[in-house]
């Protein structure tokens, strides 16, 4: 048995965030200044966290992001990005590089939700969920083959009070007292928000105390940072999930003195 910290990390800022038009898979933007600012302050924010393994979507405005943080970090020397297409950004079919408004406007024509809506040649919410499933047994596996020796105190466990309450200091240490072991993330704004939600709503993740909902499941900012501790086991024909804890969701803090520049 095995728990570890998952932060995960949305990419900065590019100029087709800022001219709100939608790049998913087909669109592959580097960077803006602004985004180059907000990746050094998240890599500072998080620069003493001993990152044990980095798993970073193939699109370079997360590779970019990846590299920045992993150079501020003070414990990550040696540490390998591992490029994992599974952790792209939700397609958006014929929608990719046109304005969000676009979207909505296809959405309302065809009577449904913007969120729920798949423009044609873009995947379902359903298909992005199916892909982070599949991350997540590659980070199991990962996780466990490399460090099953790990032991975990008894505050480390995912279920345990102490995490939780370490949460609500708002530090970028929140929840990491007793681990070992931490995975980063590196991935996109729609990706996680499924990520999220599929790990609260079907893998029963324990919640912070007094959440709410509403910001729980909200659009992450770009460098908005999530925090899960879990704990796997290992189990046939694949590790299992046996306990889960969201520490917090979509924190940005670390981009409050970058407000003038945004």
């Amino acid at each position: 048995m095995l728990t570890f910290s998952l932060t995960m990390v949305r990419h900065g800022e590019t100029q087709y965030n800022r001219d709100k038009l939608l790049q998913g898979q087909g669109v592959d933007t580097p960077l803006s200044e602004s985004g180059l600012q907000q990746c050094e302050a998240v890599g500072q924010y998080l620069k003493d966290v001993p990152f044990t393994c980095v798993f970073v979507s193939n699109l370079q405005r997360a590779v970019q992001t990846a590299e920045i943080i992993l150079r501020n970090n003070t414990h990550c020397d040696g540490v390998e990005m591992t490029l994992e297409p599974l952790l792209r950004e939700r397609g958006f079919g014929i929608a990719e590089g046109r304005h969000k408004e676009d979207l909505t406007n296809m959405a309302n024509a065809a009577g449904q939700a913007c969120r729920d809506y798949t423009p044609p040649g873009g995947e379902t919410l359903d298909q992005v969920k199916l892909r982070f499933k599949k991350f997540l047994q590659v980070l199991f596996k990962q996780m466990l083959d490399k460090h099953s020796e790990s032991e975990p105190d008894a505050s480390s466990a995912a279920g345990g009070e102490a995490a939780a309450a370490a949460a609500a200091a708002g530090s970028a240490h929140d929840g990491l007292q007793g681990v070992s072991v931490h995975a980063l993330v590196v991935s996109h704004g729609a990706y996680i928000r499924v990520a999220v939600r599929h790990l609260v709503e079907d893998l029963n993740s324990a919640l912070p105390a007094g959440v709410k909902m509403s910001h729980l499941f909200s659009p992450c900012p770009n460098t908005g940072i999530s925090r899960f501790l879990l704990t796997v086991s290992p189990s046939e024909p694949r590790p299992k999930l046996t306990a889960a804890r969201c520490l917090f969701t979509n924190r940005k803090e670390h981009l409050e003195n970058l407000a003038e520049v945004q």
